[in-house]
């Protein structure tokens, strides 16, 4: 393994090159021998040619053949790159990993092993190691990858300073994006606090309007890539051709049109975060080519026959569907999609967090109402009545629908009024109130008794959020309007999980 690892003659700048001759991250000098490399390995070939080559690049490297020594190291020096091997005698590179990793959090680690395979490669990147270096490996392939290690390293000394004054003026900066007391929203919202330190790839998953983009901008926003922006693509709102030209760029005379040479959105990411949003909608083709370039993090543009920029991105994905099922029916890679779900966020629908609901009708009503109104005029403010409407409905559309619910109110509403449920718009849709033909389908291709209990549990939830929104949440003026005793419709309530914690004291 060790004379897998050609030498190359050194360049003025010291870095990676492209194309061009020129280091295409752009780090100084003084800045690489600012930066402190660990190599840990037993084979004595191979990291005294790593060192050769690293070295000769400008860095400072320390070398350790003990594993045993390593972790002692570790525990009493700080690095900025450790590069260790994986698989060693008595002491593993997982221990190593997770032992440098407690005492420096910002310890960029990479991993190098002789035996890669996914499910080592994927516990060694959630256990917290930036990139995996599978043997046997080039000279060239070394330094693009140390040269993007040393980049974030650089990004994240420009901007120690700028993290810290935020996080003095604001500890809990998500208060008002990221509104939420239920359990399920909370855990998703720990993960992300969490991932947002590293430069680990995220994968979120959620319905549609559930907040996906809120959450890969509070995790960029923690990150230490905070100086520089995100990025965002959503790879359904372009047809393939185009959305190629926007993600990898393109040169001069690639196709009609091309008449100068343009970066790619992955070039201008670089240094910060790239947001993939829905994913799953991107071609297997165009998906190759992506995971090629988080592989290598090396861009080839459109019409180029030569590698045109390295780039050090960090990469949040999100789709709208299972992205297991996405797999297991061909439309996403199983190996693009390993490598992008380091760490998995699942945001929960609307419906199941309906103590969040009142909180975020407050939040929006508020900030419409400051946006649309001139300064001066009353708040209003929503009933209880209102407010248990609100929560018996199914929000399909998630989020983004009661934002736009709520702004609809807030634009029509008097100053100081306490709006009502007659107030708030409803909008009824083929989803909601399917027709017969619509109906008969899936009814059919199911069991009698199944078919029964799943028309009849739909039946009455619907029944149950239109009897409360006519009743303004007067739980007796409901039970008179359905005909039924007050007993009988808490057991409705409670079958379908509908809050009446806030209804049954309503006044007429």
């Amino acid at each position: 393994m060790g004379s897998s690892l050609v030498h190359t003659t050194r360049r003025p700048e010291g870095g990676p090159p492209d194309a061009g001759g020129r280091d295409p991250l752009s780090i100084p000098a003084d800045v690489k021998a600012s930066i402190r490399i660990l190599i840990v390995d037993d084979e004595r070939t191979l990291r005294e040619s790593c060192a050769s080559v690293l070295q000769m690049d400008g860095y400072n490297v320390t070398l350790i053949g003990r594993g045993e020594e390593a972790l002692d190291t570790v525990k009493r020096r700080k690095f900025d790159v450790i590069l260790v091997d994986l698989y060693m005698s008595q002491t593993s590179g997982m221990d190593i990993l997770r032992s440098a990793l407690e005492f420096n959090r910002d310890t960029i680690v990479v991993v190098m092993t002789g035996n890669p395979s996914v499910t080592s490669s994927i516990e060694a990147l959630r256990a917290g190691a930036w990139d995996y270096l599978p043997k046997p490996f080039s000279a060239t392939h070394l330094q693009v990858l140390i040269g993007r290690a040393s980049h974030a390293v650089m990004v994240a000394r420009e901007t120690r300073d700028l993290k810290q004054q935020l996080a003095k003026q604001g500890g809990q900066s998500d208060k008002l994006s990221l509104i939420g007391i239920s359990p399920l929203f909370r855990k998703a919202v720990d993960l992300a606090r969490k991932v947002a330190a590293t430069d680990a790839s995220v994968f979120i998953s959620g319905e549609s309007g559930t907040g996906k983009e809120v959450i890969a901008q509070f995790i960029h926003q923690h990150s230490r890539r905070t100086s520089r922006g995100m990025v965002a693509i959503n790879c359904a709102a372009l047809p393939e051709p185009l959305l190629e030209s926007e993600m990898f760029g393109h040169r001069k005379g690639a196709f009609t049109g091309a008449d100068r040479d343009k970066p790619g959105l992955l070039e201008t990411a670089n240094g910060g975060t790239l947001f993939l949003d829905e994913l799953t909608e991107m071609s297997m083709p165009l998906q190759a080519k992506l995971l090629r370039v988080i592989q290598d993090g090396v861009v080839r543009r459109v019409g180029s026959e030569t590698h045109d920029a390295v780039v050090d991105v960090r990469y949040i994905a999100a789709t709208n569907r299972d992205p297991q099922d996405a797999v297991n029916q061909g439309i996403l890679r199983g190996d693009l999609f390993y490598r992008l779900r380091v760490v998995p966020i699942k945001l929960p629908p609307l419906r199941k967090r309906p103590e969040d609901i009142p909180l975020l009708a407050n939040h929006f009503l508020t900030y419409y109402w400051n946006r649309h109104r001139q300064m001066g005029d009353r708040l209003p403010r929503l009933s209880d009545a209102s407010i248990a409407f609100l929560r018996s409905r199914p929000w399909r559309g998630n989020v983004r629908e009661l934002q736009n619910v709520i702004e609809h109110c807030a634009v029509l509403a008097e100053p100081d009024q306490v709006i009502q449920p007659n107030d708030i718009p409803i909008y009824e849709d083929a989803a909601e109130f399917p027709n017969e033909g619509a109906m008969a389908a899936p009814v059919l291709d199911e069991a009698y008794h199944v078919a029964k209990d799943r028309v009849v549990a739909s039946f009455e939830k619907e029944y149950l959020s239109r009897l409360i929104g006519r009743a303004g949440g007067n739980m007796s003026k409901a039970a008179r309007l359905a005909n039924i005793d007050r007993t009988t419709l808490y057991r409705l309530m409670d079958k379908h999980n509908f809050q009446r914690d806030e209804l049954s004291g309503t006044p007429e």
